[in-house]
């Protein structure tokens, strides 16, 4: 039930991604021509996949529908990670249809499925034997099961000394949950990568730099991504870097938060400083957004 020495324990969500790109605008009332592909996807499932690309032992807690569990079980070792799947004998894995324009931006419709119940039950602590860094979902704060479950861990990690980053995944989930709720909810936390909606939201400020600054003052550590632009580092209150963003044409952006996030946590496991794990996360998003769906592409990272 152990991890390996210094791995990356994930917790979060494992979802079934319905990709459909479409050139033009959705057309109501009748069709428009796409191409549909079915995925692995879920937010925490596509970080530990990405991390685990760019060299990290990772382990992936999550809970997936009886229907399709099997299938994401395999897909994540194919990744190369550790899966601890909850199999739910009473809801479906978690589905997300994503609608992809021609700019590559995406459009998400949610059914939460399993992964909305993920919860104390599932917790147990010899996950943490072994770890050296945990990452929460973002999702897992927008249910009363996943807030109960990430503050056993928040405070079972502190008490081990652990460090703990959070995504905060949603400003459409964030805006229902209430800003200061999710704050309240991830005060444990060391390091918080949102993107610039989600970090402006959460610091009601509305430029980057005063946003990453506020949360790092309030969490001691803040990245903020800037999409093709690149990412902002504040930690204790300053900016400490701006890294600028890979070149890449784009083809589909689903995932491409997840990847930096991935890449990030991995070059920090094995030792980069903030700035150059910033960086790394960086070159993890610009190989994802060349991807379709969340995952990277099998073979060696880029």
């Amino acid at each position: 039930m152990t991890a390996g020495p210094g791995a990356l324990l994930v917790i979060g969500d494992v979802v079934t991604d319905v990709l459909a790109l479409h050139e033009g605008p959705l057309a109501p009332d009748t069709d428009t021509a796409a191409r549909i592909s079915v995925c692995p996807g879920g937010a925490g499932a596509n970080v530990a996949a990405w991390a685990a690309h760019r060299g990290a032992p990772v382990v992936l807690l999550a809970r997936a529908g009886a229907d399709s569990a099997e299938w994401h079980r395999g897909q994540l070792r194919a990744a190369g990670v550790d899966p601890r799947l909850v199999v739910d004998r009473d809801a479906p894995t978690a589905v997300v249809v994503c609608l992809v324009d021609g700019r590559a931006e995406r459009t998400l419709v949610t059914d939460g499925g399993a992964s909305v119940r993920l919860g104390p039950e599932d917790w147990d602590p010899r996950l943490l034997t072994g770890v050296a860094r945990v990452h929460l979902s973002g999702y897992l704060f927008f249910s009363e099961p996943g807030r109960r479950l990430a503050a056993l861990v928040l405070a079972e990690a502190a008490a081990r000394g652990t460090p703990v980053s959070v995504d905060p995944a949603s400003t459409g989930f964030l805006g229902r949950l209430g800003v200061d709720a999710f704050r309240a909810a991830v005060a444990g936390a060391g390091l918080l990568l949102p993107n610039l909606a989600e970090a402006r939201l959460l610091s009601g400020r509305a430029d980057g730099v005063g946003a990453a600054e506020e949360l790092s003052a309030a969490y001691g550590t803040a990245v903020v991504t800037l999409g093709a632009a690149g990412a902002l580092v504040a930690r204790d209150g300053r900016l400490v870097a701006r890294v600028p963003g890979v070149p890449a044409a784009a083809l589909d952006s689903t995932g491409a938060g997840d990847a930096f996030t991935g890449g990030f946590l991995a070059a920090a496991l094995a030792g980069a400083g903030l700035a150059a794990a910033a960086e790394a996360g960086c070159r993890a998003g610009a190989e994802a957004v060349r991807t379709v769906g969340g995952r990277p592409a099998a073979g060696p990272a880029a």
